[in-house]
């Protein structure tokens, strides 16, 4: 009787894990030959899921990644699983402003097109410090996509409808940014939360400066993803999180799906500016669609970049 039981309670707990992670998939067959996408940190995880779902789509697909080893294994990777040759790398170190700039400069020389921009890199909680004495969750997953995005604009202008795609976080309601200290370092999963925060209200700001233009944004929360991003941290800590990450994380397949839909899909670019959860638009806090604020930030980036 007890085997029974503990049958039963098995299949019970496995069918409301399976039912916990479903999630839907973009059925938007659209292809997208002649087009140019690059995607920040697409050597692994959802990156890299996102650049072998474009480029069977016939997308150029450019991965930039701070590793040239990884990034030329994921290009193979990428290759083999897309049947398309028509992906490549460059260098680019989110952490380091110069890097930032110079990979702009050799992209714009050697790019003449670029249709989609995937801001996907990013660093989860770790309590380090970019080149630029920047946090690193503030200073690579919002201030080097600012810059980088910053810099790419007029040629995603020159290419409309063009798009670019944020990923952040629904862990971003979970703070509220502090403009007298915006370089916030103290406790990790907070200073990860306001960086997520940092891109919804970037996304919102591009889709502002340029409406009428021709180039649409969007932010995406893709789930909770098995990915690698726990090998920032320790052993005991990555053992633990990976039991955890197996029987309520997605795939990166399927975090992808979103980036995907926002890539390809019409009714996507209906809502520009959006925030979008399981390949549809999703509704954010109050705080979170500020407009003042975003704009504050945008004014604030620009002159922690240099830019203003």
């Amino acid at each position: 009787m007890y085997f029974l039981y503990t049958i039963i309670a098995s299949l019970a707990v496995f069918f409301i894990l399976k039912w916990l992670k479903k999630r839907r998939y973009c059925t938007d067959l659209r292809r997208l030959d002649g087009k140019t996408i690059l995607i920040t940190g697409g050597n692994s995880g959802i990156g890299k899921e996102t650049a072998i779902a474009l480029a069977m789509r016939g997308a150029r697909v450019i991965i930039a990644c701070r590793d040239p080893d990884k990034a030329e294994k994921a290009v193979r990777e990428i290759k083999l699983k897309s049947h398309s040759l028509n992906v490549l790398h460059m260098e680019l170190d989110l952490a380091n402003l110069s890097s930032v700039r110079e990979f702009c400069k050799s992209f714009l020389q050697r790019e003449k097109k670029l249709d989609i921009l995937v801001n996907n890199a990013g660093m989860p909680g770790v309590l380090e410090w970019t080149d630029n004495n920047f946090s690193m969750c503030f200073g690579v997953n919002h201030l080097g996509h600012f810059l980088l995005t910053n810099l790419l604009l007029p040629r995603l202008k020159e290419c409309a409808p063009s798009r670019v795609i944020t990923l952040t976080c629904s862990s971003y309601k979970y703070q509220k940014l502090d403009f007298q200290d915006l370089n916030y370092n103290q406790l990790p999963f907070f200073t990860y939360c306001r960086s997520k925060l940092a891109n919804i209200y970037f996304s919102q700001e591009v889709a502002r400066i340029t409406e009428g233009k021709g180039v649409t944004s969007y932010a995406v929360h893709p789930g909770f993803v098995q990915s690698g991003w726990t090998c920032h941290y320790s052993i005991l800590f990555r053992m633990l999180v990976q039991v955890i990450m197996w029987m309520f994380f997605v795939p990166c397949e399927i975090g992808a799906q979103t980036v995907i839909y926002c890539a390809v899909s019409d009714e996507a670019a209906k809502h520009s500016g959006g925030y979008f959860i399981d390949c549809r638009p999703a509704t954010l806090r109050p705080f979170a669609r500020d407009a003042a604020v975003a704009k504050k930030l945008w004014e604030a980036s620009e002159r922690l970049v240099n830019l203003a």
